[in-house]
């Protein structure tokens, strides 16, 4: 295990020290779970581990554990926003911050409501801190089923399970699609990332802290349905990606790329092709001529492994392994 600086730094004086003791644990840290008054949650390698506050170590038992204090929240939240809020307050209402690296904060507590929109989250109650990791070439199974030709993709949709990787996995394609890969004679295309929950190329500032490629262009923290139809008239895209579409906005706007001549690629939760067509609202996406490939991802591998490729046109099955 070893986490950035980035985000050993923001956590409270007393958890940085916890985290600490513990650097040299075997353990792939993935979350770090903080609830006022419970314990201390990390998660890694898809197992939850108590932090043991007599041996300073991870323990799949809760023996001794660490209860996180008002305290650690709030002083971890102060780091997280530098001690400005309000600065951070559009983060906020998103309920999430990202950091430096990619590194996003989830942020749960008291919402406050104002005209039917969220103004702000106070008395912060529990804060997740995902680590954020590129897995460079986790893609290689899938690009020959994406690729169409040397300047083409095909349509393709991805289905997974939560926390299976499916976003990992996306980021990968992305950043070969765009850049371009010489192993498949593929010269690269212009991307639009529709990145509404700033996870896919994890922007900092206005920077991707992930390679998403040279040819990519980040819509971040923005409604998929508007951002597909905003990129369609500003920025000219060959492709046009975006992560776990789900209702019948988002669907037409997929539909409008589509006449419009632009390539697509998205993401869905589910455990099947069955599953996805049991759900009225995605069922067209795969009974239709939207999408050509479909992605299933297992969740029982390591993240973004895949399981199988299926062809619609050609109702086909392709096996990863």
């Amino acid at each position: 295990m070893k986490l950035s600086d980035e985000i050993i730094n923001s956590l409270s004086i007393n958890l940085r020290k916890k985290i600490n003791n513990i650097k040299d644990s075997s353990v792939n840290i993935e979350e770090i779970r903080l609830r006022i008054n419970k314990p201390m949650i990390i998660n890694g390698d898809s197992k939850d581990y108590f932090y043991d506050n007599i041996n300073n170590c991870l323990d799949l038992n809760i023996k001794n554990p660490y209860i996180v204090t008002k305290e650690d929240i709030e002083e971890t939240f102060q780091l997280i926003c530098r001690y400005s809020v309000h600065s951070f307050m559009d983060d906020i209402k998103k309920g999430f911050i990202t950091l430096r690296g990619g590194h996003r904060i989830g942020i749960v507590g008291k919402v406050i409501i104002e005209n039917g929109q969220v103004k702000n989250i106070k008395h912060i109650s529990s804060l997740n801190i995902r680590v954020s990791r590129e897995i460079k070439g986790c893609s290689k199974k899938v690009l020959p089923h994406v690729i169409k030709n040397k300047n083409q993709i095909n349509n393709t949709i991805i289905i997974s399970p939560p926390q299976c990787g499916k976003t990992t996995l996306l980021r990968d394609i992305v950043r070969n699609i765009s850049t371009g890969n010489k192993s498949y004679g593929f010269n690269g295309v212009k991307v639009a990332l529709i990145d509404e929950r700033n996870e896919i190329g994890g922007s900092y500032l206005g920077a991707p802290q992930l390679d998403v490629g040279i040819r990519t262009d980040i819509l971040e923290t923005c409604p998929k349905d508007l951002g597909i139809m905003m990129v369609l008239r500003s920025m000219s895209p060959d492709v046009i990606v975006t992560d776990e579409i789900g209702d019948e906005k988002e669907i037409k706007a997929l539909y409008t790329a589509l006449n419009g001549g632009v390539s697509l690629i998205t993401t869905v939760h589910g455990d099947s092709i069955e599953d996805v067509r049991n759900r009225r609202e995605l069922k067209r996406l795969l009974d239709g001529d939207l999408f050509k490939k479909v992605v299933i991802l297992s969740s029982k591998r390591g993240p973004g492994t895949v399981e199988k490729i299926y062809d619609l046109q050609e109702k086909r099955w392709y096996f990863a392994d």
